[in-house]
């Protein structure tokens, strides 16, 4: 096949989970950077949401169906990815962080959006080109030969 691509045998081989899995350990850095009294609340929504990214991406892999696989990969975008934005913004907000210390996370949660934007475009045209319809097979048609 002349590709340079690596063939995709693992969650682990799509560059857009190895790419949300750096914005996981990045977001536990900062997380821990945060004051004691945002324990159980910034720093946990923060580790929740970071996780929930990776694992969605995760779950939607292991699904057989390509809309299935979309919908999660919808989730990690939506309900986790821009989550995670917007925890940014409070983190500057309350002066946890200044912007210069949330901008390199900032644009890696961007580029984690755009990259899943890509992922999801693939495979709904994946899903398109997909041949999702069993097989006409008549079950029991053969003649008994009694």
């Amino acid at each position: 096949m002349g590709s340079s691509q690596k063939e995709i045998q693992s969650f682990k081989d799509l560059k857009v989970w190895q790419h949300c899995h750096e914005v996981r350990k990045e977001t536990s850095i900062l997380a821990n950077k945060l004051p004691d009294e945002e324990k159980y609340r910034l720093k946990d929504q923060l580790l929740r949401a970071s996780r929930s990214v990776t694992a969605n991406i995760v779950e939607g892999y292991g699904r057989f169906h390509y809309q299935e696989n979309i919908q999660f990969c919808r989730q990690a975008r939506g309900g986790a990815l821009y989550e995670l934005l917007d925890h940014i913004s409070c983190i500057i907000d309350e002066k946890y962080l200044s912007p210069d210390k949330t901008a390199k996370i900032s644009t890696q949660i961007t580029t984690c959006i755009k990259l899943l934007n890509g992922y999801i475009a693939y495979l709904k045209k994946a899903k398109q080109n997909h041949i999702t319809k069993e097989p006409s097979i008549e079950y029991g048609s053969e003649p008994n030969n009694q």
